[in-house]
């Protein structure tokens, strides 16, 4: 079985334009011919089953969630959900160096297991970039499949991502006054008590300048990670009536050490540049509180506050976020 892994990560340098068949979000592909396809909300797969040797392949393609920062914590979060709790296995994955294509990072590793009472094999790749991440796992028990999985991954092709399309305003000099300043929410710190369960929190912070440009931070925080997530993003922005659309000009997410083991900034790690989100809000204030609406959640504010609403306090409702350094 190890020289299946070892193959398999070489072949991962070989990612490049094959003729596709098939799609499945960002991810383009040619599907193994006479494999039995699976298709759920979250996932396609195709699996093989050879009823003369017992032998079986099976490769599937996860649907993208949000990124939790960088690759390294993306592959460990994959391997630890899809292979080592539902297969029950401790033993580390070998890992390849992590590779780029076309914005995305990307990270592979994989290690024996026991199924059934049988030698197996399961391998991760795992693909980081525009605020998500998504992973191709490879499970079979014989070392003849392995040409198959090299031709699955062979043939991938990752789409080119794309800003999001927001009507076009014109624009206007700031016409409201009350959105001047600095406006900030957190999510519900994920903690029973000092006991129990672990501290986690995020931050979204926006500052509105009389000028029409902005800034925005973002902190994710949690005592199950080694590092924490800090979002940097600024650009400019235009009221409309009661229309807020937000204009990025530069946006990074960086991934920083913990100095102490604490809530502290230690040492930068790692930087990327985020896909620039333009978005159109509705938006209105509601007592001293500043509501935007839009239709879908953003990656930059996250999960919505209620309904389709993100609600944004006044600096005495928040603790500011601290960049690295002050």
């Amino acid at each position: 079985m190890k020289k299946i892994i070892l193959l398999y990560v070489f072949f991962l340098s070989a990612i490049g334009c094959f003729a596709q068949k098939q799609t499945f979000e960002q991810v383009s592909y040619t599907a193994p011919k006479a494999w039995k396809k699976e298709v759920r909300n979250d996932i396609v797969g195709y699996t093989f089953i050879n009823t003369k040797d017992k032998s079986w392949c099976r490769i599937a393609i996860y649907k993208s969630t949000a990124s939790k920062g960088n690759i390294e914590l993306d592959f460990n979060s994959e391997w630890d959900m899809l292979i080592a709790k539902p297969y029950k296995t401790k033993i580390p994955p070998q890992m390849n160096e992590p590779q780029e294509a076309n914005g995305w990072k990307i990270k592979a590793g994989g290690s024996s297991f026991k199924y059934n009472n049988q030698d197996a094999l399961a391998m991760v790749t795992t693909f980081t970039g525009y605020d998500k991440c998504f992973s191709i796992i490879a499970t079979c028990n014989n070392e003849k499949y392995v040409d198959s999985i090299q031709n699955f991954i062979q043939s991938i092709e990752l789409k080119e991502q794309q800003e999001n399309k927001e009507p076009v305003i014109k624009r206007n000099t700031v016409t409201n006054s009350n959105i001047i300043g600095s406006w900030g929410k957190s999510n519900a710190v994920s903690q029973i008590n000092n006991r129990y369960g672990t501290y986690s929190y995020n931050k979204q912070q926006y500052y509105f300048n009389t000028n029409g440009t902005y800034t925005f931070l973002g902190k994710n925080y949690s005592e199950d990670y080694a590092e924490t997530i800090l979002i940097k993003e600024n650009g400019t922005y235009v009221i409309t009536g009661n229309q807020l659309q937000i204009i990025p000009k530069s946006s990074v997410i960086e991934s920083w050490s913990k100095k102490n083991g604490g809530d502290n900034w230690g040492q930068l790690k790692s930087s990327q540049k985020r896909a620039l989100e333009k978005v159109t809000y509705q938006y209105n204030m509601e007592g001293r509180n500043l509501i935007l609406s839009t239709s879908k959640e953003t990656t930059r504010d996250g999960r919505f506050s209620n309904g389709n609403n993100y609600t944004y306090g006044p600096p005495e409702t928040f603790t500011a976020i601290k960049l690295p350094g002050q």
